[in-house]
Formats: C-alpha cells, structure tokens, sequence
C-alpha cells in the first residue's frame, strides 16, 4: 500500500492526478481470475495502512538512528541496535547464559532386549514397584544395578506377554510454505542458511516458477487447490486426493495476508521438468516447496501402532513400542522436518499376542545425564522470532545477516554463539533500555501498528507515546552511564610483579586484557582474549597467562634476533625473518 501511495504522490506532483483517474487494484493471488476481479472492482488508496508503514519505518529509525550512536559513544564504533535486531541478539545471549549456568542430572533407565520368532527388539521399564517410572526416580549406580539384578534373577531368562494395545492414527500434513517455515525446513533439510534460501526463493519467483516468497498467510487460491489436486490424481492415485480441499489457518501473530503461501505456479511442473533450467540451488528449494504443496492437498497418513507390555516380578514393567505407515497417504510426496532429536522413526515389532513368551537376552542399566537446552540454529531462532511475534517473515534473513556482520555472534557447527561484543551490547540494553528489548514490548508494538493498519488508532499518538520516555532515557544514560561500565569491565585483581591493577574489557581492537590504568605514570599493557575466552569468565590466571607473549628467546647464530608470540593465527616463534 505504501508504495502505491509513493508512486500516486510522484505522479500527484507531475500534475497527472488531475488529469487522469487513479485507483488502487490489490490481489493477494497472481491469477487470472484474481487480477481481472481486481481490475473490475478497483478501489481508492487506504491510508490507515499506510500510516502504518509510516509509523514502523519512524519508529526503526527512532530506535535505530538514537541508540547506536549511544552504542558507539559508550562503547566502540561499528555498533548498531534495532527494534527487532536487538530482542533476536537477546534471545542467543540468554540461551548462552542457559547453557553455562547449567548442571547436569544423572538419571538410569533400564531396559530389555527382547527376542520373538527370531526378531530382536527392546522393552523398557516404565513402571518399578507399581508405580508409573519417572525420570528422575532412579539416580545412582547402585540403585540402578539392584533393579536390574533383582528383575534379571526373577524373569528368568523369559517373559511373557500381558498387554498388546494396538491402534491406528491419523497424521495430517503441514500446511503450505510460508517465508519463516521455508526458511526452517531449508535449514533442517538442505543446510541453508536463511539468506541462501531467499536468494534462490527470489531466483524461481523472478523466473515464475514459484508464488510471491515472501508471505506469512498459508491461503491457496482455487486456481492452485485445483492444479493441485488435478496433478495428485494423476501422479499418485485418486485414493491420494481427499473429497474436499484441505484449508489452513494462519497461526502467525500479526499475520498480513496479502499474498498466497508459497506454492509452486504450476503443479505439473515438477521438479524433474525444471531440472536443467535451474541451478543447484534453485532445484533443491524447488523441490522442497513443490513437495510441500503437493503433501498440503493430500490425505493423512495412517500409522498403526502398537504397544505390547510384559510384567516382571510382579511389580514391574517393560513396554516395548512400535509403529508402521499403514497408508503413507501425504507422506508418499513429503515428511515435515522435526528439531533434532524429535524425528519420528518407525519401528516394527514381531507380531505378538497375549500369552505369548518371548526370550529375555538381557537387562540393562543406562547411565544418562540430563543436557542444556540447545543453542538456536537459524531454525529454531526464526521459530522463536514468529513465536513471539518479533519482526516480519521477510525480515528475517536480514536480522541474522546483521547478527552475524556486526560480529555479535558467530556460527558454530550452525549454532548461534554470542561473541564478547554481542554479550556486552546485550548487557548494555538489559541494563538501561530493558523495556525496548522486551519481547512482549515489540510483540506489543506489532500489535499496535495493525490497530493503525485497520484504521482502529491514529498513528501518530502511539510514536509520540513510544518517543517520549525514549528520548529522555537516552539524555539521562548519556550522561549517567560510564564508558567503564559500558564496557563491561571487570576488574580481576592485582599483577603479583608491579602491583598494578588487572582488568578485562571490551576496546576498540575487541576484547582484551589490561595491566594498570591511563591514569598511571607508566602506559598500561593490554593483550588480547583468545578465542573462546569471555570477559564475564575470565580469571586472573588467565589473563595473566595472556601477557607472557610476545617474549625474547635470544639471537640466532647469525645475530638475528629469537621471539615466542601469538597472532591471528595462534602462537608462533619469530627466527630472523621466519615465522613458524
């Protein structure tokens, strides 16, 4: 709407809007029924939704233009804050804290490994002493062990089966792509990270092969739900097409439904058509989205599955579980993506009855200790955004790119680590501007900009609320914050040679290690923190350790001069003019 409403202003200033009659034509789907509809009932400029572009983009530049330059007054140049940059940097940051602060539990499980008609599977203990089995209720070695020997001595090398709970249920298919779960299960699926996605989503958009990318409605145009089901009933089957379409709703906080989900323009055009035409990239993404339209129109999958329980000792059970695709149904074409750990994989047991006996080979007792929650990938981080309803789908990739160009986090195995820079920046803003990286504050404001957008607020008033304070915080921690503790600095205590003070903080060149103070007679000496070490964990010692280098070893033979030193690229030893 904005930009129908720049282009209507540059031609309101040339004089033609007075000449000519201008109108609005919006479809949320490129077909020919949808644009012809829309030339036929064309409609005059809305500003409420206008407004509310203009008061987003006011308000990233208040937030944006006001607390960087703090950023860089108190702490080093090169930084940046944002409305939703600054709330997605907190989120990595506190999981990291997550992460250091926790202690792992021990925990046993036990288990069985079972025999019948010559197939091996596993029972395992889900009730002790006739009640149901927690987590935590074994803990120790021995504990473990004693329920293991006592159930071993009195099953005696058999068990027989007590219970066999059989049922069949349905498992329904995820709805279309919309931008944030393309750009999840591109990241699960085929390792992109979410700025590779979108470039080769806009390559297929721009070469009509998909819909519109960048979108957060999960609505498929009629045109689409009957190629769909047309093509599903030729590839697959008719039993693949169910009686009606399957529709969605959008779960998406602030959902703009102004484009269709991502589907591709032509069903029929499978990805074995396009192969040769599209580059490697633009294929597997390909792939992915038709895949995922196709599984959308299709029936649900059937799993039987069957759980058969032994008793032991008579106050005890083992449970084994299995499961079998009875019907693949929307499965034949797609399988939604699961976080690590959570896949659902099938398992077939013997066919079992009540009565039956099967062979107990043996029962173990397995050590596990409790794990922190995992650092975000670019996955779970663009899940937790949407969840919160932080941003726009289509500000996504552009949130992590800056994360990670503003060396505020690094990328790991593709997890998100928060560097010293990202830690302190966080700190800052926690500190003094807690409530503008609030999540529900820029959930709130999101909230907001769509009462503008319906025409339900003026824009205005909710910027003049939000500038106010916003201002005056920024006057007051000019002045009252110094760059000492802007900079996260933290004294360790005293060097054992000279006595002087010794300190980590953030600098201009990154990270580093002080010796005394500006205000001595002497300069400080500074070095560096090595990677992996953190200015909040650093001790003493360690820094200590940091100032040994660079160091004189002697001369070489010919005279030249022998030094120990680290650089870039770790410690090395200068000969002369060599370096090893």
């Amino acid at each position: 709407e904005a930009i129908s409403w720049h282009i209507y202003e540059i031609l309101r200033e040339q004089g033609l809007t007075e000449k000519i009659p201008f109108f609005r034509v919006e479809f949320s789907e490129i077909t020919k029924k949808a644009i012809q509809d829309a030339v036929d009932n064309p409609r005059e400029l809305s500003m409420d939704l206008v407004n509310a572009q203009q008061a987003r983009r006011a308000l990233d530049h208040l937030v944006g233009f006001n607390l960087s330059p703090l950023l860089w007054k108190k702490i080093k140049t090169g930084l940046s804050a944002g409305r939703v940059q600054s709330p997605a940097l907190r989120m990595i940051v506190e999981r990291e804290r997550e992460i250091e602060k926790f202690v792992p539990q021990e925990y046993w499980s036990v288990e069985a490994d079972l025999a019948h008609e010559g197939k091996e599977f596993l029972g395992r203990l889900v009730r002790l002493e006739n009640e149901r089995l927690k987590q935590f209720d074994i803990t120790t070695t021995d504990h473990a062990h004693s329920v293991r020997d006592r159930l071993l001595q009195a099953a005696g090398g058999k068990l027989k089966v007590d219970r066999v709970n059989k049922k069949q249920r349905k498992r329904r298919p995820a709805p279309p792509f919309i931008t944030s779960t393309l750009q999840q299960d591109a990241s699960r699926k085929l390792r992109f990270t979410a700025q590779r996605t979108m470039r080769a989503a806009q390559d297929l958009y721009e070469a009509g092969h998909i819909t519109y990318m960048r979108t957060d409605s999960v609505h498929l145009s009629n045109d689409a739900l009957a190629d769909l089901r047309g093509c599903i009933g030729k590839r697959y089957g008719a039993e693949y097409v169910p009686e009606k379409p399957n529709f969605y709703r959008t779960k998406a906080k602030n959902a703009q439904e102004a484009h269709e989900a991502i589907r591709p323009t032509s069903a029929c055009e499978s990805p074995d058509v396009l192969k040769g035409r599209l580059s490697e990239d633009q294929f597997r993404l390909y792939e992915l989205v038709w895949r995922r339209a196709m599984a959308s129109q299709m029936v649900p999958a059937l799993i039987d599955t069957v759980a058969v329980e032994f008793d032991c000792a008579g106050d005890a059970t083992f449970r084994a579980n299995g499961s079998v695709v009875a019907f693949p149904g929307f499965l034949r074409a797609y399988e939604e993506s699961a976080p690590r750990g959570k896949e659902e994989k099938e398992s077939r047991l013997p066919a079992m009855s009540e009565g039956d006996v099967v062979n107990l080979k043996d029962i173990r007792a397995e050590q596990h200790f409790t794990e922190p929650p995992p650092r975000f990938s670019e996955a779970s981080l663009v899940k937790a955004l949407e969840d919160f309803g932080i941003g726009r789908p289509s500000t996504y990739a552009s949130i992590i790119q800056t994360l990670v160009r503003r060396k505020y986090v690094e990328l790991d195995r593709r997890r998100f680590i928060p560097t010293n820079t990202g830690r302190v920046v966080a700190r800052f803003l926690e500190n003094h501007f807690e409530p503008y990286v609030d999540y529900e504050f820029t959930a709130r404001m999101e909230d907001t900009l769509d009462e503008v957008s319906r025409g339900e607020m003026h824009w205005i008033p909710p910027l003049m609320q939000f500038w106010k304070p916003f201002i005056e915080r920024i006057k007051d921690k000019q002045e009252t914050v110094s760059r000492q503790e802007a900079k996260a600095t933290r004294v360790l205590g005293n060097d054992p040679k000279t006595g002087k003070e010794v300190s980590v903080r953030l600098g201009r060149f990154g990270p580093h290690a002080q010796i005394g103070s500006v205000e001595d007679e002497d300069k400080p000496k500074f070095a560096g923190l090595r990677h992996g070490q953190l200015l909040e964990t650093i001790t003493l010692e360690e820094a200590l350790e940091l100032f040994k280098l660079p160091r004189d070893l002697g001369e070489t033979p010919e005279g030249e001069e022998v030094a120990a030193g680290i650089g870039r690229f770790g410690p090395y030893i200068r000969y002369g003019s060599k370096f090893v």
